[in-house]
């Protein structure tokens, strides 16, 4: 019965029909040969609605030619699909992650098939959703046909995402690498914010903190750190030589101690071979890593988030410029929340001063259309450059000030005017 199952990719996905809802297994784990046999089939598709987070590799789909064919509704935007989104091929559904898992169990968002990458089998027939499960095994719990493309050089996690073989309604094997993120070489502001942020970290601190530049800044400079705890979103290889150290060790963690906790993971091979297999790593479904509730639990956990602009009363904007979707709302919100109610929690917003064309980021208010992913009152330390403010419990002309301090030098003096007349006082 299961031999019958082997597939080619353009077969497994031949029982999608117009007009279903589909799914599509995220970041570094989105299954390319599934997606590219699935556009393949655009000629005979009509309406067929795809959802998904961000994710590597092509999305031809959103391509003006398959407009007809399919119809993309993201929940969070990398670069292969913002410029469809700018042109009104494709929407945006703002949520925060943590609810995306919700959203389908509970109905909101029905699917009716979603395309997965998997490990190949054990002997137990268990595959493995490997470095991302974010929301796909609720997309999985819900669709009526679980498509898979099963890749050897998928890693093989611990935690949620095991999924068995019979569980698979087709699958095709693909031999072929993951998606990697390769990372940049990081300037001299994004050292200077790193070792700002690093010096408010304490010693068995729960981290959180994305991929990028600024997170793996900070990451350098917790090498004399002692026995910090990881329970995020998402990681990248900026933990592997503090792992290497034992300064990552977990053992002040209330919720899995010893254990670093993640939703989904994107790096390099090094990465994927570091979680292949480790008991040390625990891949769990988002609902429940950016749950709030659960997060709070763990102790002085310290959130490291970025943002595009600030305004001088310390709202956030994290998803768009303007009007301009940019990304999306993610699990910003969860782990801000969630960090501000853990004993010695720090949610922190960290940004250069000013963008890479020398426009200021600290603003006196944001630009028009751009939304607030991190209210004011949400927000407690923002980290520049320049310094780290710390926001919590004071007025918004004691914001608008501290947040000045942070800011380049070459703005402060237009920030200092427009605070006067917003508040009609001097600072």
């Amino acid at each position: 019965m299961i031999s019958k199952k082997k597939l080619t990719p353009e077969q497994a996905v031949s029982g999608i029909k117009s007009g279903d809802r589909i799914y599509i297994h995220s970041a570094a784990a989105t299954p390319q040969s599934l997606v590219k046999a699935l556009v393949g089939r655009a000629s005979e598709l009509r309406g067929v609605e795809i959802f998904h987070l961000h994710t590597e590799g092509d999305a031809s789909y959103t391509n003006p030619e398959y407009s007809e064919s399919f119809h993309l509704n993201a929940m969070f935007l990398g670069p292969n699909v913002r410029q469809a989104v700018d042109d009104g091929r494709a929407d945006f559904i703002p949520c925060f992650l943590s609810e995306v898992p919700i959203m389908f169990r509970r109905g909101r968002i029905p699917l009716d098939a979603v395309l997965i990458q998997v490990s190949p089998p054990d002997k137990h027939g268990y595959c493995s959703l490997g470095i991302s499960i974010e929301a796909t095994l609720a997309a999985i719990e819900v669709s009526r046909l679980v498509i898979a493309q099963i890749n050897p050089q998928m890693p093989r996690t611990h935690g949620d995402g095991q999924v068995h073989i019979s569980k698979l309604d087709a699958y095709c094997f693909c031999d072929e690498p993951i998606q990697e993120y390769g990372g940049h070489q990081l300037t001299e502001i994004e050292m200077q914010i790193g070792q700002h942020v690093a010096s408010i970290i304490e010693d068995g601190a729960t981290l959180q903190m994305g991929i990028g530049a600024i997170p793996d800044a900070t990451l350098n400079y917790l090498g004399n750190h002692k026995d910090l705890g990881v329970h995020t979103e998402m990681f990248s290889d900026g933990i592997l030589p503090l792992v290497e150290k034992g300064v990552i060790t977990g053992k002040h963690k209330v919720k899995h101690p010893g254990f670093i906790v993640t939703g989904f993971l994107l790096g390099s091979r090094e990465l994927y071979n570091f979680v292949d297999d480790n008991p040390m790593v625990r891949v769990k479904d988002i609902e429940y890593v950016n749950d709030s509730s659960v997060i709070k639990q763990n102790p002085k956990v310290t959130s490291i988030n970025s943002a595009i602009e600030i305004d001088i009363t310390g709202q956030v904007c994290a998803d768009s410029i303007g009007t301009r979707i940019y990304s999306g709302v993610g699990g910003q919100m969860d782990f801000i929340r969630g960090a501000s109610l853990s004993e010695g929690g720090k949610p922190i917003i960290a940004l250069p001063s000013r963008t890479k064309k020398g426009v200021s980021k600290i603003v006196p208010f944001l630009k028009q259309g751009a939304g607030v992913v991190t209210t004011r009152a949400h927000v407690h330390y923002v980290a520049t450059e320049y310094g780290v403010a710390d926001l919590y419990g004071q007025t918004l002309r004691e914001r608008a000030r501290r947040l000045i301090e942070i800011s380049h030098p070459g703005d402060r003096e237009d920030l200092d005017r427009a605070a006067y007349a917003r508040f009609k006082h001097k600072l």
